[in-house]
C-alpha cells in the first residue's frame, strides 16, 4: 500500500491532542473528545493511509525521512491545556532546521495553532516563520456568521476555488486566532467582513521548495467532537493528501534480474528480424522461407535458453518450442500453436510479481492487425487486497492484470492487451479461460492525456485526483481494480443481448451503451468500495470519469468510435445537468454532485437495458439511438436521425446506413483534440 501517504502525528512536544484515544481518555476522562484526534486518524486510514504517532525523541532527519505528512497539533504548556505530557512545548533549533529541510525536499507539514496563541509557551511561531506564516494573538469574535449561536465558533469564508477544497463548502473555526502570509501563500478561509478581525486568514496553504505546509489557527476543527461537522472530514482528508509527498516509483521497483533481461533480448533480437518475413495471415513467402527456417531454429534454441527463469511456465515454453518445430517442419504456412495456447493458463496463477515469457503468432488488438511471432515478457500484478476482493464477491476468474517487462514490435502500439482469441490457431477453442490487460500501460497513457487535459481546460484537481494523476503504482492499482469490475459487469445484469457482441454485426452505438454501461456500474461499485474502506475504490472513481471525459473522445479514428462516443455521451450527461461547466474557458467540475450524475445516467441505460428484454431488435436499436442522440447530437446529414421510415428494409443495409461518425465531436472536443493530438500520439507504445 506505497501508494497511500504515511502520516506522522507528533505527540512528543507536549500537544493538546492525540491519536490514541486510551491516552485521551486518560488526560481528559470527563471529555476525551475533546482532546482525541482518533477519529481523524481514522477517518486517514480508511483512506489508505498509515498513521503513526511520534511519542519521544527530536523530530530529526532520520526519523522524518520514512514519512509523507508531518502533523503538529497545537503544543502547550501544561498550564494552559491538558496535553500528552510528552517533551518540551519548545522545538530545538535542530528540530526546526530537521522540519524545514524535509519539507523542502518534499515533505508534507500540516500545522494547528490556537487562539491567543502567544500564551501557550510554545515556539510554533519560529517553526512558521521559517515558511512564512505568522499566528496573530487574538480570538476571533463574529456573532452575525457563528455556529450555533456562539460568537466564537466562527464559520469560515471559503476564499479559494482551489482544488483543494473540492467537496468542501463550509468550516467552523472554534476559538480561532487568525494567520498572516506571504503572497505564496493561498488562503482557503477567512474571518467576514463583519468579524473582529475582518477579512482574515483562518488557515492557508503555501508551497515550500518541494514540499507543501498548511496551517489552521485552530486546532480543535478535526477534533473528535468536531470532525463530523459541516465539511470537517473532506477538508481534512483533502488537506492531508495535498500535503503528502508523492513517492518516487522508481525507487519502488526491484532490480531487473540482468542474466533474463540478456536473455529476452537475445529471443527478441531473432523475432524481430523474423517478423518482417512474415506476411498477413502469419505465413512466410517462399523467398523468406530459408532465412525464416534458421530463424525459427534460433527462436526455438532462445526460449529453450531462457525457460529456466520461468519453471512455472516449463510446460507451456516446451510446447513453444515443439509447436515452432512443427511451424518449420510444415514450410511456414499459416502457423499453428494451438498446442502451446491450451499449456499456458495465467489465470491459474495469480501471483503479485509471478513472470512470464509469452510466444505466439498473433495479431495485437488496437495494433497490429497482422498475425506475426511476438515475445513479450509480463508481469502479473495480483497484489494481496485484489485478491481478497475477487475472492469476496468480484470474481472473475478470467481476469488476469498484467504489466510489460519488455516486448517486440506489435506491441510498439496503442495495444493494451494479451488475449489468447488473437493466436494463430488450427481452430477456436471452445472457450478461452484468460484474458490479460496491462495495467501499467493503461495507467501511463491515462496520466499523460488526462493530465495534459487538466492542464489544457485549467481544471482545478482535488487533491486526490492530483495524486493519481502523480503516481504510476497508484494509478496501476487503480485500473487493476477498475477493470476487475468491469469485466465481470459484462454478464451481469439485465441483458437484452449477448454482452460482447462478438460475433453481432449491428450499431456502433450499442457497443458504445455496453462498455459505458460496465464503466458506470464500475463507478458505483467503487462509490460502495469506497465506503467499505477499500483505499483505490476512490481513485476508480476519478479514473473512469476523466478516461471517459478525456481520453476516450480523442484517441483514434472517428469510424464507429464506440468508446469515443461513450465518453461524449457522459460529458454532455453532466454538462446537461450543471455538474460539468465550462466558462471563461476554464472547465469546472461539481465534485459533490458527480456520483449522483453518474448514477442518473447509468439508471437510464439500465432502464433501456430492461425495457428492451421485451424489443424487437429494431425497437431495441432505435431505443438505444433515441437515448444517445438525447444528449450528443447525430450527424446533420444522418439517415436514423430522419427515424425508422427513412431506414431501408434489409437489416444489413440498416447497419451499413450508420454514417462512419454518426455523432460527430463536438466544437469542444474538436477544440481539445487538436491541442491534445501529440499527447495522444505519444502515448504509442508507451511504457510506465
Amino acid at each position: 500500500m506505497r501508494s497511500f501517504p504515511r502520516v506522522l502525528f507528533d505527540e512528543a512536544h507536549s500537544e493538546s491532542w492525540t491519536i490514541r484515544r486510551e491516552l485521551a481518555e486518560t488526560v481528559n476522562p470527563a471529555h476525551p473528545d475533546d482532546t482525541s484526534y482518533a477519529r481523524a486518524a481514522g477517518l486517514l486510514r480508511h483512506l489508505g493511509h498509515t498513521v503513526d504517532a511520534h511519542t519521544g525523541g527530536p523530530l530529526d532527519a532520520e526519523t522524518l525521512a520514512a514519512q509523507d505528512v508531518l502533523v503538529i497539533a497545537h503544543p502547550s504548556d501544561a498550564r494552559w491545556e491538558r496535553t500528552t505530557g510528552q517533551g518540551s512545548p519548545v522545538f530545538t533549533p535542530a528540530e526546526l532546521d530537521a522540519i524545514e529541510s524535509y519539507v523542502r525536499d518534499g515533505g508534507g507539514l500540516v500545522v494547528l495553532a490556537e487562539e491567543e496563541q502567544d500564551k501557550y509557551g510554545n515556539n510554533l511561531a519560529d517553526l512558521l516563520a521559517r515558511f512564512g506564516v505568522r499566528v496573530e494573538h487574538t480570538t476571533v469574535r463574529d456573532p452575525g456568521h457563528s455556529y450555533r449561536g456562539v460568537a466564537t465558533w466562527v464559520l469560515g469564508e471559503r476564499s479559494t476555488e482551489s482544488g483543494l477544497l473540492a467537496g468542501v463548502r463550509t468550516a467552523c473555526f472554534y476559538r480561532s486566532g487568525v494567520l498572516a502570509a506571504g503572497e505564496g501563500a493561498e488562503v482557503l478561509f477567512r474571518t467576514s467582513a463583519a468579524a473582529a478581525p475582518a477579512n482574515a486568514p483562518l488557515a492557508v496553504a503555501l508551497r515550500h521548495g518541494k514540499g507543501r505546509v498548511v496551517v489552521f489557527a485552530d486546532s480543535d476543527l478535526f477534533g473528535d467532537d468536531s470532525i463530523e461537522d459541516h465539511d470537517h472530514r473532506r477538508l481534512w482528508g483533502n488537506v492531508i493528501t495535498w500535503t503528502a509527498r508523492v513517492p518516487d516509483d522508481e525507487t519502488d521497483r526491484a532490480p531487473r534480474d540482468e542474466i533474463k533481461a540478456a536473455r529476452f533480448a537475445r529471443l527478441k533480437e531473432a523475432v524481430e528480424e523474423l517478423r518482417p518475413l512474415q506476411v498477413k495471415d502469419g505465413s512466410v513467402p517462399d523467398e523468406h522461407k530459408e532465412r525464416a527456417a534458421e530463424l525459427v531454429a534460433t527462436i526455438a534454441e532462445r526460449v529453450a535458453e531462457i525457460a529456466p527463469h520461468f519453471p512455472h511456465d516449463a510446460a507451456y515454453l516446451e510446447a513453444v518450442r515443439a509447436d515452432l518445430g512443427k511451424w518449420a517442419a510444415q514450410g511456414l504456412g499459416v502457423p499453428d500453436f494451438l498446442d502451446s495456447l491450451d499449456l499456458f493458463h495465467p489465470d491459474t496463477q495469480r501471483e503479485d510479481g509471478l513472470e512470464h515469457v509469452v510466444v505466439f503468432p498473433m495479431y495485437t488488438q488496437n495494433g497490429n492487425p497482422n498475425r506475426n511471432l511476438e515475445a513479450v515478457w509480463v508481469r502479473t500484478i495480483w497484489p494481496g487486497w485484489l485478491a481478497e476482493l475477487e475472492a469476496g464477491g468480484y470474481d472473475n476468474p478470467m481476469f488476469v492484470p498484467i504489466a510489460f517487462e519488455d516486448f517486440t514490435s506489435g506491441y510498439d502500439t496503442h495495444s493494451a492487451v494479451l488475449f489468447p482469441e488473437t493466436v494463430a490457431v488450427r481452430t477456436t477453442p471452445a472457450r478461452f479461460t484468460w484474458g490479460g490487460i496491462f495495467a501499467d500501460r493503461e495507467a501511463a497513457r491515462f496520466r499523460r492525456v488526462a493530465g495534459a487535459a487538466a492542464e489544457t481546460l485549467r481544471l482545478d484537481l482535488p487533491p486526490d485526483a492530483e495524486r493519481l494523476l502523480a503516481s504510476q503504482r497508484l494509478a496501476q492499482d487503480t485500473y487493476v481494480l477498475w477493470d476487475l469490475v468491469h469485466d465481470r459487469t459484462h454478464s451481469h445484469g439485465d441483458l437484452p443481448f449477448d454482452p460482447f457482441m462478438i460475433k453481432q454485426r449491428m450499431p456502433y452505438w450499442l457497443y458504445s451503451l455496453e462498455e459505458l454501461r460496465c464503466d458506470l456500474t464500475a463507478f458505483g461499485e467503487a462509490v460502495r468500495l469506497e465506503e467499505r474502506g477499500v483505499p483505490h475504490a476512490r481513485y476508480v472513481q476519478i479514473a473512469i470519469l476523466f478516461d471517459r471525459l478525456f481520453r476516450f473522445p480523442i484517441t483514434g479514428e472517428r469510424v464507429r468510435n464506440y468508446d469515443g462516443l461513450g465518453g461524449q455521451l457522459l460529458f454532455a450527461y453532466l454538462h446537461r445537468n450543471d455538474i460539468v461547466r465550462w466558462t471563461d474557458n476554464r472547465l469546472s467540475i461539481d465534485w459533490e454532485r458527480v456520483a449522483i450524475g453518474v448514477a442518473d445516467l447509468r439508471g437510464e441505460v439500465e432502464k433501456l437495458y430492461r425495457d428492451s428484454i421485451d424489443r424487437s431488435k429494431l425497437a431495441h436499436w432505435l431505443a438505444a439511438y433515441e437515448l444517445v442522440s438525447a444528449y450528443v447530437p447525430p450527424h446533420p446529414a444522418s439517415v436514423w436521425a430522419k427515424g425508422v421510415e427513412a431506414l431501408p428494409e434489409e437489416q444489413k443495409a440498416k447497419v451499413d446506413a450508420v454514417l462512419p461518425d454518426e455523432f460527430p465531436l463536438s466544437m469542444f472536443y474538436e477544440a481539445l483534440r487538436r491541442k491534445l493530438a501529440d499527447v495522444v500520439e505519444s502515448t504509442e507504445g508507451l511504457r510506465a
